[in-house]
């Protein structure tokens, strides 16, 4: 089981994700997301657990206040490819030299 895990502190790292489902089962790998570009946690990560023990861990733990904030755990979902925004298209065609007047 995928389990999703956000509000965490900054301060969480991979070992305390670990840690704190460890306490419900076998993980089979923790790990917090990090920013490419600062390498500051983004605040989420992702746990895998056996079924069972993982279901467990969501219903004890969603809501818990761990490392001063009250964090939200729940089954992860998959990423979809139709999410909105980023990527290419969409505002001017012309790139923002539209607009510009001919004398």
């Amino acid at each position: 089981m995928n389990i999703f895990v956000s509000q965490l502190s900054y301060g969480v790292n991979d070992a305390d994700l670990n840690e704190l489902f460890a306490e419900y089962g076998t993980v089979n790998s923790a790990k917090v997301i990090m920013d490419r570009e600062t390498g500051r946690s983004r605040g989420f990560g992702f746990v895998e657990m056996a079924d069972a023990e993982g279901q467990k861990a969501i219903d004890e733990l969603n809501g818990a206040e761990y490392d001063g904030k009250v964090i939200s755990v729940s089954v992860a979902r998959p990423k979809t490819e139709n999410r909105s925004g980023g990527g290419f298209g969409g505002g001017n065609r012309n790139s923002g030299y539209g607009n510009r007047r001919s004398y």
